[in-house]
């Protein structure tokens, strides 16, 4: 399993705040016999639908040398997690936490 990222702790807090309970810390999940780690799994009751809502939170940093690095990185296992989560758990929304300078930057 990877070191936890350095806004890890930040995203936790942030989603906690907002009324998501903290389900996995990291979410595992199997791909026949190896397991892959999604950063956080959380779930918040939707009390109009009576449902709850499942998200997978995977947190990058973006502060290696190369920000084309970090973004192939960071996109081929935002892919590899949503393709497992389809099929494991369909109901579960993949995201990627990011900071807001490097959205500003690399994402707009």
């Amino acid at each position: 399993m990877a070191a936890k990222d350095i806004y890890h702790n930040t995203v936790k807090t942030a989603l906690e705040k907002d009324g998501w309970k903290i389900t996995h810390d990291p979410l595992r999940l199997k791909i026949g016999e190896r397991s892959l780690y999604v950063d956080l799994g959380a779930e918040k009751l939707l009390t109009a639908e009576k449902q709850d809502r499942k998200i997978a939170v995977e947190v990058k940093s973006f502060v290696s040398v190369s920000p084309v690095s970090d973004l192939e990185e960071a996109v081929g296992q935002y892919i590899v997690y949503e393709d497992i989560l389809e099929y494991s758990e369909p109901d579960r929304i993949i995201y990627l936490a990011i900071s807001e300078e490097v959205y500003l930057d690399i994402f707009s």
